[in-house]
């Protein structure tokens, strides 16, 4: 153990205090937050975790408590990028996590789990219509925008791979 005496003069009055530092004593380690079917998440990765597979979702858009749309429609797309916007049109949700501060985690009554993304006096809730204890299914029914934007991202993630092949460290 390593102890000093540090002494601290200013113009008025003098300080001293005793510095301790030890090998002794590891800095804590702070454990990952654990969320169980509701809490309140802000890391941008977890949120992304929680959204990214909820596919068909009933959506409620409000504004200072009132409520400005809802509907349903199908989550294509969630991402973090400040220069994009959230878009919820024609049936299609791509949200974008920059457009909010942190994302509530709630259960119904029915014990079924929703997900509340707030930011500020905007709250966007998103209701899953499939029972998520279901075993996920591909569906048939998907729309030519859906599709595109399927192929976009496996493209992307081929591009991506062959770049990092080309690069030599």
């Amino acid at each position: 153990m390593i102890s000093w005496i540090v002494v601290i003069v200013t113009k008025h009055f003098a300080i001293v205090s005793k510095v301790i530092m030890s090998q002794d004593y590891p800095p804590q380690k702070i454990p990952a937050p654990c969320t169980i079917d509701f809490g309140i998440v802000v890391n941008r990765d977890d949120i992304k975790r929680l959204l990214n597979d909820l596919g068909s979702v009933r959506y409620i858009h409000t504004l200072d408590g009132e409520v400005q749309s809802e509907g349903e429609g199908w989550l294509v797309e969630v991402f973090n990028d400040s220069k994009q916007a959230t878009l919820v049109a024609n049936g299609n949700i791509y949200i974008n996590l920059q457009s909010f501060d942190y994302l509530q985690l709630r259960q119904s009554e029915t014990k079924e789990a929703y997900f509340d993304l707030i930011q500020d006096n905007r709250q966007l809730r998103l209701i899953p219509l499939c029972s998520c204890l279901q075993e996920p299914e591909f569906s048939a029914n998907l729309d030519a925008a859906t599709i595109e934007a399927m192929v976009t991202q496996v493209l992307s993630a081929k591009w991506d791979v062959q770049l990092d092949d080309d690069v030599s460290f």
